[in-house]
């Protein structure tokens, strides 16, 4: 199966937003499944699945805050 969860064109300010809010719910997804019933192993591969997400949300950032304020972006996430 395949869909498309997001496509449209928004301007730098509401894909930053939504990007945002994405990221965000993933990374609370993750921790949450960090519990004391997790093994050490699967522990750092969590850790190191948000220290991921929280640099490509950095640099998402950074890109968009260099997009003209005028300019809309192309945003798509398809779900495989």
């Amino acid at each position: 199966m395949k869909f498309k969860l997001i496509e449209g064109a928004f301007d730098a300010q509401e894909a930053q937003t939504l990007i945002n809010q994405l990221i965000e719910v993933k990374i609370k997804f993750l921790e949450s499944k960090i519990s004391s019933e997790c093994t050490e192993e699967d522990i750092k591969n969590r850790e190191q699945r948000i220290k991921a997400l929280q640099l490509h949300l950095s640099e998402v950032k950074q890109l968009l805050n260099k997009a003209s304020s005028s300019r809309f972006l192309d945003v798509e996430l398809e779900i495989k």
